[in-house]
């Protein structure tokens, strides 16, 4: 069993890569093209996978963020991003790993046809202490500031913003967020 650790392999040179998780292959595919667009000043390097773990035979470049793409209308999904974290080592929940909800979370109404409710996702995420993100990537405009934003993220957590780290850009975005399920 393969388990992906955040530090196992150099960074390249200017140079930052992010992995895609989920089973939505075709909106991977347009969340990829949409990071693609953007204007980085790093290589940007986009990998896609349906689950971990990743082919061991494979050569692959360090892996500086992972994102997993939950569909809020599949528990297959959540359940495939749920055995997929087994393999992952707890050094990325620190600051390399985020989790991405999406399939019409925002249009009124649709949050009870939803097969997955909110709290189990926000649950997980603060069981890993990852940030939690909700987008319809169906909609090309949220699509693209998701894409904007990810890029941004991954900079960060590659290194590549002068005086912020993934640890300063966690902590921002986890006191932005709502308190954990128990608390409320």
């Amino acid at each position: 069993m393969s388990v992906l650790r955040p530090l196992d392999k150099q960074p390249g040179l200017n140079t930052a890569t992010i992995l895609l998780v989920g089973t939505e292959d075709a909106l991977l595919q347009q969340l990829a093209d949409s990071m693609v667009k953007e204007d980085c000043a790093s290589e940007l390097r986009v990998h896609l996978a349906r689950s971990l773990p990743l082919p061991s035979s494979v050569n692959r470049p360090r892996i500086d963020l992972i994102v997993f793409v939950i569909n809020l209308h599949s528990k297959y999904s959540l359940r495939n991003v749920e055995e997929s974290l087994h393999h992952v080592d707890a050094t990325f929940f620190l600051h390399h790993c985020t989790a991405l909800c999406t399939h019409g979370f925002f249009a009124a109404g649709r949050e009870s046809h939803c097969s997955i409710h909110r709290n189990t996702i926000m649950k997980l995420a603060h069981t890993y202490r990852s940030p939690l993100f909700f987008c319809d990537l169906e909609i090309e405009s949220f699509r693209a500031t998701m894409a904007q934003r990810l890029v941004r993220v991954l900079q960060i957590c590659a290194g590549h913003v002068p005086g912020v780290s993934a640890l300063n850009l966690l902590s921002l975005l986890r006191s932005s967020e709502a308190p954990a399920p128990e608390d409320q």
